[in-house]
């Protein structure tokens, strides 16, 4: 018997997915450890194992946030940034578009550049942006700099030499002789060989900021797993969907910085609906994300490390970053977010979370500061989860809230849920309405620990009619892991490049090499696509290719359509060439099928055989529970998966392993296959 392990570190728990080749999967929760992360994975691994034999696991999938949070923490390692003669300002003076709530303020202070400005420096040499060098690089200036980079006790640094996506000749020498004294050398054309200057500069330094971080963490993950004789090789989800390598993840650290959201929406994928919204709120932070024709939005920009974070291609919300990243919008929301009082009395809920460490309140691990959860568990919508929960905690804590508003206990807690569930609608206004999508045509796919109980609340905001909570919601990240193939994706610039194919080749061959496959293999895919942009306009937007002219333009004039709203037609050129090669993460004969769409679509039963099983009698219990269209607390039945009846009217409540399904008035839920629960507004099953 070979297993599989799907592994994601959230900001409260860390999930564990294992999966034996017959289907079967046993799921571990436990609190996230934020001074070491490998020690809450190595109890939630042993967990999960059991008393099966670790030498058995084949593959661990790992979603981690580890990049993510040294960005938005600013711990990464101090990085020297190293240029063509004559652009080292142009990090520094850098790029920003004010959110929101910075436009009118007469004091603003914008936010520091990636790197201190005594920090960069410059090369002598010059190539042009069709790969012409006009200045030969001069490799004195280049040790003169490497001399100052090891006199500061500088151990990264990032590279990005005017128009090297072109030519890279010379970035190539300026990495060999830096290396022979700093220890981390990141290139750009190694990174993200495209257009922009500016945008290039900055995934290069993000690469490189966060780069030994994560060679390290990978290094002693593999270390303790190997201690518990698990020696399989470690994969590393990538912001794109793909899995790669932890040698790979390592050398291309900045395509793992949006890593841990990827994995929810892909088992949002498998979910069975075509056209659907993935909706993951864990106790930290809320993610949404559209899913149309069974594939996740992707951008191949974002920005991260910034104060806004309602949707990461929105100018103004951080660094911009170039490469292939799943197009999420992220709040912080979740059930360990923190309610307060600001100055002015008015009731605020987040972004600060209590996370693993105090925790809510009714944990019991020392928090006293009303979360969420609490609110929660006072409105009688949660009664059990991972661990043990004290309701006179949870009180408590919100009494803290009522008593200066001047309310009851359970209107202090009722207000709380609906701020955190307006908080977290806002995150899908912005992946839908705000980008011209008509939501109600979509089926919300809830998951996370505390996603299901306020999945409906989140639906009715926009009008979707059908919500689906999957099995095993509660770790439905960790349970994505093992949906990805190896993927990976190259792109390269070229303006007015004659034959494409020679360039579409050297892609392959370098994604090939990434993944250490051969592109000859049957199973492994290829895709091809290019950047178009209309002739005189500075952005661009990405079709599949097709070697007819024609067709190009009209693949680019629906995609313009798409995302501008508006018919535009002209002349096109192209300016870059992309491969996305995908391959499958284990040999045919251990291969597990997708998870998520394991469980939303089982192998058929034998012939004779029920198709789930029987439920069972009734209810397994009732408690009160609020719900402001009865005018306050009522009793409400309470069922499991395996007890819910055909249809189950609410309001009512659904225990979950991992989390609970709050079924609203005026909602139904009805059980689904593979043990999923459908709830429906309007009464319809």
């Amino acid at each position: 018997m070979a297993y599989s392990i799907g592994v994601d570190v959230g900001g409260t728990f860390t999930d564990v997915v294992l999966r034996d080749t017959s289907g079967a999967i046993s799921v571990a929760k436990c609190l996230s450890t934020h001074y070491d992360p490998i020690a809450g994975i190595v109890a939630g691994v042993t967990r999960a194992l059991g008393d099966r034999d670790p030498a058995q696991v084949t593959r661990v999938v790992h979603a981690t946030t580890l990049a993510t949070n040294a960005v938005l923490e600013r711990t990464g390692v101090r990085v020297a940034y190293v240029t063509t003669q004559g652009f080292r300002s142009v990090v520094p003076l850098g790029r920003y578009a004010r959110v929101e709530e910075d436009r009118y303020d007469l004091r603003f202070t914008p936010p520091p550049p990636p790197v201190a400005p005594e920090d960069c420096f410059e090369v002598t040499e010059r190539v042009s942006a069709r790969g012409e060098v006009l200045t030969p690089l001069d490799d004195a200036s280049v040790r003169r700099v490497a001399a100052e980079i090891t006199g500061r006790g500088i151990g990264s640094a990032a590279v990005c030499l005017l128009h090297a996506y072109a030519n890279p000749a010379h970035e190539r020498r300026v990495a060999e002789i830096l290396r022979a004294s700093v220890p981390s050398v990141v290139t750009s054309s190694e990174v993200w060989p495209e257009i922009r200057e500016y945008e290039r500069a900055t995934t290069t330094i993000m690469s490189a900021y966060v780069g030994p971080l994560m060679a390290s963490y990978l290094s002693r993950l593999r270390e303790r797993l190997a201690a518990l004789g698990i020696r399989a090789p470690v994969h590393v989800m990538e912001s794109g969907g793909g899995v790669v390598s932890a040698e790979l993840a390592a050398r291309r650290a900045v395509a793992t910085i949006e890593s841990g959201p990827a994995a929810g929406v892909l088992a949002a994928a498998g979910a069975g609906f075509a056209d659907a919204i993935s909706f993951d709120m864990g106790g930290t932070t809320a993610k949404a994300c559209v899913v149309r024709g069974g594939r996740p939005e992707i951008t191949h920009e974002f920005h991260v490390g910034g104060k806004g974070s309602f949707g990461g291609r929105r100018a103004g919300t951080g660094v911009p970053i170039r490469t292939p990243a799943i197009d999420l919008a992220e709040v912080g929301a979740g059930g360990g977010s923190v309610a307060w009082l600001d100055p002015a009395g008015t009731l605020r809920v987040g972004p600060r979370s209590a996370g693993s460490s105090p925790g809510p309140a009714c944990y019991g691990l020392g928090g006293a500061e009303p979360t969420v959860t609490d609110a929660n568990l006072v409105l009688g919508y949660l009664a059990s989860a991972s661990i043990p929960l004290t309701p006179a905690l949870a009180e408590e804590a919100v009494d803290r809230l009522a008593g200066p508003l001047g309310v009851a206990r359970e209107e202090a807690a009722r207000a709380v849920h609906e701020i955190v569930s307006a908080a977290m609608a806002s995150a899908v206004h912005v992946v839908t309405v705000q980008r011209g999508i008509d939501p109600r045509g979509f089926a919300l796919v809830a998951f996370g620990g505390a996603g299901p109980m306020h999945a409906a609340r989140v639906a009715e905001r926009f009008g979707i009619a059908t919500v689906v909570v999957p099995a095993h919601c509660g770790v439905a990240s960790a349970a994505g892991l093992l949906a990805g193939d190896l993927a990976t994706e190259r792109v390269r610039s070229r303006l007015d490049a004659g034959d494409p194919e020679p360039i579409f080749a050297g892609l392959v061959a370098e994604a090939a090499a990434d993944l250490g496959v051969s592109p000859a293999d049957p199973e492994v895919r290829v895709e091809r696509s290019v950047n178009v942009r209309f002739l005189g306009q500075s952005h661009d937007l990405t079709v599949a290719w097709s070697p007819s002219r024609d067709e190009l333009a009209a693949r680019f004039a629906a995609r313009y359509r798409q995302v501008y709203g508006i018919e535009q037609r002209g002349e096109i050129e192209l300016v870059g060439y992309r491969v996305r090669l995908t391959a499958p993460a284990a040999p045919r004969a251990h291969r597990p099928s997708a998870l998520a769409r394991a469980l939303a679509h089982p192998p058929p039963a034998p012939a004779g055989a029920p198709e789930r099983p029987p439920p069972a009698p009734g209810a397994v219990g009732s408690r009160r529970a609020y719900f402001a269209e009865c005018g306050g607390y009522v009793e409400v039945p309470v069922h499991t998966r395996a007890s819910l009846p055909e249809r189950l009217p609410g309001p009512a409540i659904v225990e979950d392993a991992e989390s609970t399904i709050v079924v609203p008035p005026s909602w139904t839920a009805a059980p689904a296959p593979a043990g999923a629960v459908h709830l429906t507004r309007g009464g319809r099953a």
